[in-house]
Protein backbone atom coordinates (compact mmCIF):
# COMPACT_ATOMS: atom_id res chain seq x y z
CA UNK A 1 0.00 0.00 0.00
CA UNK A 2 1.78 3.38 -0.68
CA UNK A 3 2.29 5.29 1.95
CA UNK A 4 -0.37 8.61 2.34
CA UNK A 5 2.51 10.95 3.27
CA UNK A 6 4.68 12.71 0.61
CA UNK A 7 8.20 12.91 1.95
CA UNK A 8 11.59 12.55 0.45
CA UNK A 9 12.78 10.25 4.04
CA UNK A 10 10.92 6.64 4.55
CA UNK A 11 8.41 7.36 7.34
CA UNK A 12 10.08 4.80 9.78
CA UNK A 13 12.44 7.64 10.19
CA UNK A 14 10.27 11.03 9.59
CA UNK A 15 10.49 13.08 13.06
CA UNK A 16 7.72 12.84 15.05
CA UNK A 17 7.03 16.72 14.69
CA UNK A 18 7.30 16.59 10.68
CA UNK A 19 4.21 14.48 10.80
CA UNK A 20 1.90 16.14 13.12
CA UNK A 21 3.04 19.64 13.00
CA UNK A 22 -0.47 21.03 11.86
CA UNK A 23 -2.35 19.03 14.37
CA UNK A 24 -0.44 20.43 17.31
CA UNK A 25 -1.49 22.94 19.45
CA UNK A 26 0.16 26.28 19.44
CA UNK A 27 2.25 26.99 23.00
CA UNK A 28 1.32 29.71 24.71
CA UNK A 29 3.78 32.42 25.51
CA UNK A 30 5.08 33.08 29.06
CA UNK A 31 2.31 34.84 30.73
CA UNK A 32 4.57 38.21 31.78
CA UNK A 33 4.44 41.76 30.85
CA UNK A 34 6.80 42.63 28.70
CA UNK A 35 6.15 45.99 27.03
CA UNK A 36 9.62 47.25 27.81
CA UNK A 37 12.79 46.33 28.61
CA UNK A 38 15.31 48.86 29.90
CA UNK A 39 19.00 48.60 28.99
CA UNK A 40 21.60 49.86 31.52
CA UNK A 41 25.22 49.05 30.91
CA UNK A 42 26.74 46.93 34.16
CA UNK A 43 29.68 49.43 34.21
CA UNK A 44 27.42 52.44 35.42
CA UNK A 45 25.77 50.92 38.66
CA UNK A 46 24.85 54.69 39.50
CA UNK A 47 21.82 53.78 37.25
CA UNK A 48 20.45 50.62 38.72
CA UNK A 49 18.44 52.00 41.20
CA UNK A 50 16.47 54.42 38.49
CA UNK A 51 16.10 51.69 36.56
CA UNK A 52 14.57 49.45 38.93
CA UNK A 53 12.19 51.99 39.69
CA UNK A 54 11.31 52.77 36.13
CA UNK A 55 8.41 51.73 34.68
CA UNK A 56 9.85 49.20 32.27
CA UNK A 57 8.71 45.57 32.73
CA UNK A 58 11.75 44.26 31.68
CA UNK A 59 15.07 45.28 33.05
CA UNK A 60 18.41 43.92 30.73
CA UNK A 61 21.68 44.81 32.66
CA UNK A 62 23.92 44.72 30.17
CA UNK A 63 27.70 42.83 29.98
CA UNK A 64 28.06 43.05 26.01
CA UNK A 65 28.18 46.29 23.68
CA UNK A 66 27.48 49.14 25.91
CA UNK A 67 30.34 47.91 28.31
CA UNK A 68 34.34 48.52 27.19
CA UNK A 69 36.69 45.48 27.35
CA UNK A 70 38.52 46.83 30.24
CA UNK A 71 35.16 47.11 32.14
CA UNK A 72 33.82 44.04 31.84
CA UNK A 73 35.35 42.19 35.59
CA UNK A 74 34.01 45.26 37.27
CA UNK A 75 30.97 45.48 35.46
CA UNK A 76 29.80 41.98 36.59
CA UNK A 77 30.60 42.18 40.13
CA UNK A 78 28.61 45.28 39.97
CA UNK A 79 25.19 43.44 38.79
CA UNK A 80 25.89 40.90 41.08
CA UNK A 81 26.01 43.31 43.99
CA UNK A 82 22.61 45.02 42.11
CA UNK A 83 21.22 41.39 41.63
CA UNK A 84 21.18 41.11 45.47
CA UNK A 85 20.54 44.35 47.07
CA UNK A 86 18.14 46.40 44.61
CA UNK A 87 14.58 46.26 45.39
CA UNK A 88 13.98 44.93 41.32
CA UNK A 89 9.67 44.83 42.48
CA UNK A 90 8.23 42.60 40.05
CA UNK A 91 9.69 43.62 37.28
CA UNK A 92 11.84 40.38 35.00
CA UNK A 93 15.50 40.90 35.79
CA UNK A 94 17.66 40.19 33.14
CA UNK A 95 21.42 40.28 32.12
CA UNK A 96 22.90 40.70 28.73
CA UNK A 97 25.94 38.00 28.67
CA UNK A 98 28.49 38.66 25.90
CA UNK A 99 28.97 36.96 22.69
CA UNK A 100 30.02 33.48 22.21
CA UNK A 101 32.70 34.68 20.00
CA UNK A 102 34.30 36.50 22.65
CA UNK A 103 36.74 35.19 25.69
CA UNK A 104 33.66 36.50 28.28
CA UNK A 105 31.02 34.83 28.48
CA UNK A 106 31.77 31.62 30.13
CA UNK A 107 32.89 33.81 32.98
CA UNK A 108 29.47 36.10 32.74
CA UNK A 109 27.20 32.70 33.18
CA UNK A 110 29.63 31.04 36.06
CA UNK A 111 30.02 34.36 38.36
CA UNK A 112 26.22 35.59 37.43
CA UNK A 113 25.30 31.88 38.78
CA UNK A 114 27.39 30.97 41.53
CA UNK A 115 27.46 34.06 43.20
CA UNK A 116 23.89 36.30 42.30
CA UNK A 117 20.94 35.03 44.29
CA UNK A 118 18.06 33.53 42.84
CA UNK A 119 16.32 37.36 41.81
CA UNK A 120 17.78 36.61 38.69
CA UNK A 121 14.98 35.71 36.33
CA UNK A 122 16.93 35.57 32.92
CA UNK A 123 19.70 35.32 30.96
CA UNK A 124 20.27 37.23 27.29
CA UNK A 125 22.13 35.49 24.83
CA UNK A 126 23.65 37.61 21.73
CA UNK A 127 24.30 37.17 17.92
CA UNK A 128 22.71 33.32 18.25
CA UNK A 129 23.11 31.72 14.64
CA UNK A 130 21.89 28.40 15.39
CA UNK A 131 20.18 26.10 18.10
CA UNK A 132 23.74 24.60 19.10
CA UNK A 133 24.57 28.09 20.75
CA UNK A 134 21.47 28.04 22.99
CA UNK A 135 22.37 24.66 23.87
CA UNK A 136 25.88 25.69 24.72
CA UNK A 137 24.80 28.21 27.16
CA UNK A 138 21.82 26.17 28.36
CA UNK A 139 24.48 23.09 29.34
CA UNK A 140 27.05 25.50 31.57
CA UNK A 141 23.56 26.83 33.29
CA UNK A 142 22.62 23.45 34.30
CA UNK A 143 25.99 22.17 35.17
CA UNK A 144 26.15 25.28 37.60
CA UNK A 145 22.47 25.18 38.90
CA UNK A 146 23.36 21.82 39.80
CA UNK A 147 26.17 21.84 41.11
CA UNK A 148 25.25 25.29 43.26
CA UNK A 149 21.58 23.75 44.40
CA UNK A 150 19.76 27.18 42.50
CA UNK A 151 16.01 26.66 43.32
CA UNK A 152 14.93 28.77 40.43
CA UNK A 153 15.76 27.84 36.80
CA UNK A 154 17.23 30.48 34.64
CA UNK A 155 15.22 31.45 31.63
CA UNK A 156 16.69 32.38 28.50
CA UNK A 157 15.96 35.63 25.46
CA UNK A 158 17.52 35.16 22.13
CA UNK A 159 18.75 37.84 20.12
CA UNK A 160 18.55 37.40 16.17
CA UNK A 161 21.30 40.00 15.00
CA UNK A 162 22.84 38.14 12.31
CA UNK A 163 22.66 36.33 8.97
CA UNK A 164 22.86 32.87 10.63
CA UNK A 165 20.36 33.76 13.10
CA UNK A 166 18.08 35.14 11.04
CA UNK A 167 18.18 31.88 8.63
CA UNK A 168 17.95 29.47 11.40
CA UNK A 169 14.90 31.30 13.54
CA UNK A 170 12.83 28.44 13.75
CA UNK A 171 15.75 26.26 15.06
CA UNK A 172 16.44 28.52 17.46
CA UNK A 173 12.96 29.48 18.83
CA UNK A 174 12.54 25.50 19.38
CA UNK A 175 16.26 25.10 21.03
CA UNK A 176 15.58 25.15 24.85
CA UNK A 177 12.66 25.12 27.21
CA UNK A 178 14.08 27.72 29.03
CA UNK A 179 13.85 30.48 26.08
CA UNK A 180 11.31 32.67 26.78
CA UNK A 181 11.81 35.32 25.02
CA UNK A 182 13.42 36.60 21.24
CA UNK A 183 14.44 40.10 20.01
CA UNK A 184 16.02 41.82 16.74
CA UNK A 185 18.93 43.65 17.36
CA UNK A 186 18.69 45.93 14.55
CA UNK A 187 22.49 47.38 14.34
CA UNK A 188 24.55 44.27 14.10
CA UNK A 189 21.87 42.72 12.26
CA UNK A 190 21.80 45.32 9.51
CA UNK A 191 25.83 44.85 9.52
CA UNK A 192 25.62 41.05 9.67
CA UNK A 193 23.55 41.30 6.01
CA UNK A 194 25.68 43.90 4.66
CA UNK A 195 22.64 46.62 4.59
CA UNK A 196 23.97 50.05 3.31
CA UNK A 197 22.66 52.22 6.47
CA UNK A 198 24.13 53.36 10.07
CA UNK A 199 20.41 53.26 11.27
CA UNK A 200 19.35 51.39 14.06
CA UNK A 201 15.62 50.87 13.63
CA UNK A 202 12.97 52.87 11.92
CA UNK A 203 13.10 53.68 8.64
CA UNK A 204 16.31 54.21 6.20
CA UNK A 205 16.26 57.23 3.75
CA UNK A 206 17.32 55.20 0.64
CA UNK A 207 14.88 52.14 1.48
CA UNK A 208 11.55 54.16 -0.40
CA UNK A 209 9.54 53.84 -3.75
CA UNK A 210 9.25 56.61 -5.86
CA UNK A 211 5.99 57.15 -8.12
CA UNK A 212 4.85 60.56 -9.91
CA UNK A 213 7.73 62.49 -8.18
CA UNK A 214 7.47 61.36 -4.73
CA UNK A 215 9.00 58.87 -2.18
CA UNK A 216 6.87 56.26 -0.53
CA UNK A 217 9.20 54.99 2.67
CA UNK A 218 8.73 51.35 3.63
CA UNK A 219 10.08 49.25 6.19
CA UNK A 220 13.16 46.92 5.77
CA UNK A 221 13.06 44.94 9.13
CA UNK A 222 9.85 44.18 7.87
CA UNK A 223 10.89 40.69 6.71
CA UNK A 224 12.47 40.26 9.85
CA UNK A 225 10.32 41.21 11.92
CA UNK A 226 7.49 38.45 10.61
CA UNK A 227 9.93 36.00 10.59
CA UNK A 228 10.74 36.01 14.15
CA UNK A 229 7.15 36.22 15.00
CA UNK A 230 5.83 33.21 13.32
CA UNK A 231 8.85 30.96 14.80
CA UNK A 232 8.18 32.46 18.40
CA UNK A 233 4.64 31.73 18.18
CA UNK A 234 4.99 28.52 16.63
CA UNK A 235 6.83 27.41 19.69
CA UNK A 236 5.46 29.35 22.70
CA UNK A 237 8.26 32.16 22.40
CA UNK A 238 7.47 35.87 23.70
CA UNK A 239 8.52 38.05 19.97
CA UNK A 240 10.49 41.51 21.00
CA UNK A 241 11.74 44.28 19.01
CA UNK A 242 14.82 45.59 20.02
CA UNK A 243 16.42 49.03 19.83
CA UNK A 244 15.64 52.49 17.92
CA UNK A 245 18.24 54.51 17.57
CA UNK A 246 17.09 58.20 17.93
CA UNK A 247 16.10 58.55 21.16
CA UNK A 248 15.43 62.07 20.10
CA UNK A 249 12.50 60.98 17.87
CA UNK A 250 9.63 59.84 19.76
CA UNK A 251 7.22 59.90 16.83
CA UNK A 252 9.72 57.48 15.03
CA UNK A 253 9.77 55.27 18.16
CA UNK A 254 6.24 55.06 18.10
CA UNK A 255 5.36 54.34 14.22
CA UNK A 256 8.31 51.53 14.57
CA UNK A 257 6.91 49.86 17.40
CA UNK A 258 3.55 50.23 16.11
CA UNK A 259 4.34 48.46 13.12
CA UNK A 260 5.70 45.72 15.42
CA UNK A 261 2.78 45.55 18.04
CA UNK A 262 0.74 44.97 14.58
CA UNK A 263 3.08 42.47 13.27
CA UNK A 264 2.64 40.51 16.62
CA UNK A 265 5.65 41.21 18.30
CA UNK A 266 4.46 42.01 22.43
CA UNK A 267 7.23 45.19 23.26
CA UNK A 268 10.20 46.73 22.87
CA UNK A 269 13.84 47.97 23.87
CA UNK A 270 14.25 50.89 25.29
CA UNK A 271 18.05 52.53 25.23
CA UNK A 272 17.20 55.73 27.01
CA UNK A 273 14.58 56.41 29.91
CA UNK A 274 12.25 58.47 27.89
CA UNK A 275 11.68 55.34 25.64
CA UNK A 276 9.54 53.61 28.66
CA UNK A 277 6.52 55.79 28.32
CA UNK A 278 6.33 55.59 24.51
CA UNK A 279 6.69 51.54 24.24
CA UNK A 280 4.49 51.24 27.37
CA UNK A 281 1.90 53.25 25.53
CA UNK A 282 1.98 51.35 22.15
CA UNK A 283 2.06 47.85 23.77
CA UNK A 284 -0.43 48.54 26.15
CA UNK A 285 -3.71 48.05 24.82
CA UNK A 286 -6.37 50.95 25.04
CA UNK A 287 -9.46 51.15 26.36
CA UNK A 288 -11.26 51.20 23.28
CA UNK A 289 -9.57 48.24 22.18
CA UNK A 290 -10.03 46.23 25.24
CA UNK A 291 -13.71 47.32 25.12
CA UNK A 292 -14.34 46.66 21.56
CA UNK A 293 -12.68 43.06 22.06
CA UNK A 294 -14.75 42.23 24.95
CA UNK A 295 -17.57 43.42 22.99
CA UNK A 296 -16.82 40.98 20.15
CA UNK A 297 -16.77 38.30 22.40
CA UNK A 298 -19.67 38.94 23.94
CA UNK A 299 -21.51 39.15 20.69
CA UNK A 300 -19.87 35.89 19.46
CA UNK A 301 -21.24 34.56 22.84
CA UNK A 302 -24.91 35.15 22.21
CA UNK A 303 -24.94 33.93 18.48
CA UNK A 304 -23.58 30.92 19.75
CA UNK A 305 -25.93 30.47 22.22
CA UNK A 306 -28.44 30.52 19.18
CA UNK A 307 -26.66 28.16 17.15
CA UNK A 308 -24.81 30.51 14.46
CA UNK A 309 -21.28 30.64 13.88
CA UNK A 310 -21.00 34.01 13.38
CA UNK A 311 -22.18 37.47 14.07
CA UNK A 312 -22.52 41.42 12.56
CA UNK A 313 -20.88 43.51 15.07
CA UNK A 314 -21.05 46.98 13.88
CA UNK A 315 -21.86 46.39 10.44
CA UNK A 316 -18.86 43.47 9.87
CA UNK A 317 -18.67 40.03 10.37
CA UNK A 318 -17.31 38.24 13.28
CA UNK A 319 -16.75 34.58 14.00
CA UNK A 320 -14.34 32.23 15.15
CA UNK A 321 -11.16 34.07 14.03
CA UNK A 322 -12.43 37.37 15.48
CA UNK A 323 -12.89 35.56 18.65
CA UNK A 324 -9.26 34.43 18.87
CA UNK A 325 -8.00 38.06 17.94
CA UNK A 326 -10.10 39.50 20.21
CA UNK A 327 -9.17 37.19 23.06
CA UNK A 328 -5.62 37.63 22.14
CA UNK A 329 -5.78 41.49 23.49
CA UNK A 330 -8.36 40.90 26.46
CA UNK A 331 -5.51 38.34 27.64
CA UNK A 332 -2.91 41.08 26.85
CA UNK A 333 -4.76 43.80 28.95
CA UNK A 334 -5.70 41.54 31.96
CA UNK A 335 -1.54 40.62 32.08
CA UNK A 336 -0.97 43.92 32.61
CA UNK A 337 -3.28 44.75 34.90
CA UNK A 338 -2.44 42.24 37.26
CA UNK A 339 1.21 43.29 36.85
Amino acid sequence: MRNIITHKKPLAKLDYREILMSFRIQPAPPARPNRCQLFGPGSRPALFEKMAASAADVINLDLEDSVAPADKPQARLNIIEAINSVDWGKKTLSVRINGLDTPYWYQDVVQLLENAGDRLDQIMIPKVGCAADVYAVDALVTAIERAKGRRKPISFEVIIETAAGIAHVEEIAASSPRLQAMSLGAADFAASMGMQTTGIGGTQENYYMHREGAKYWSDPWHWAQAAIVAACRTHGVLPVDGPFGDFSDEEGFRAQARRSATLGMVGKWAIHPKQVALANEVFTPSETAVSEAREILAAMAEATAAGQGAAVYKGRLVDIASVRQAEVIVRQAELIAGS
